[in-house]
């Protein structure tokens, strides 16, 4: 998969000019390919996108949400507890003097609302903004090797944190998800993955404690 092909088509559909669209791409490339970022950078977006396409059928507005998967973690800085409001206000803050050509314009509420929903990962009354949140976890449900991968990557990025403060606040965050009735918000993907996530967080919270 080509990303930046896969976000010219995405802007060019939505209504911006060529030489934005360039210019959005280097800001977002040059914004995932930071060295801090260990997990949350290109190759998270390009596994999301792999999901939205398998259920592309699914989804209501899958501009909005294609737009919400390159844009959800476009500010991330892990000491920080307001990065997906940042990311979703810089996403909507783009939408400026474009002419969508075929398409409707862009639900600007919409986008901004799903890329807030990505920080808490609860239910939405609107099942687009589910999904969306599914393809964001669905690397909780990878085999354990890829899963290992993962969370030694998210350790990486809090790496300013010594393990005393890490390990605790993980675990509460993973503990988190066990509560809850499902980890994952439809119904598709908790029949498929819901088993292998909770498997997978109550390793990881065993080798954290």
């Amino acid at each position: 998969m080509n990303l930046k092909e896969k976000y010219t088509e995405l802007l060019a559909n939505i209504g911006f000019n060529q030489e934005t669209i360039e210019q959005n791409w280097f800001d977002l490339e040059k914004a995932y390919s930071k060295k801090s970022r260990h997990y949350h950078n290109l190759t998270h977006i390009k596994d999301m996108i792999l999901s939205f396409e398998m259920y592309f059928d699914a989804l209501q507005f899958p501009n909005e949400i294609l737009y919400s998967i390159f844009y959800h973690d476009y500010i991330y800085v892990s000491s920080k507890k307001d990065n997906e409001l940042k990311s979703a206000e810089y996403a909507v803050s783009i939408f400026t003097d474009i002419k969508p050509v075929g398409f409707a314009k862009p639900d600007k509420q919409l986008v901004f609302d799903a890329i807030c929903a990505t920080q808490l990962h609860q239910h939405n009354a609107i099942e687009d903004i589910n999904w969306l949140i599914d393809f964001d976890l669905k690397i909780l449900a990878r085999d354990w090797d890829e899963y290992q991968i993962y969370f030694e990557q998210i350790r990486k990025e809090y790496r300013i944190y010594p393990d005393f403060l890490y390990k605790p606040g993980r675990a509460k965050a993973l503990k988190h998800f066990l509560e809850n009735d499902f980890i994952f918000q439809t119904a598709t993907f908790r029949d498929l993955f819901e088993e292998k996530a909770r498997t997978n967080i109550e390793k990881e919270i065993l080798l954290l404690t």
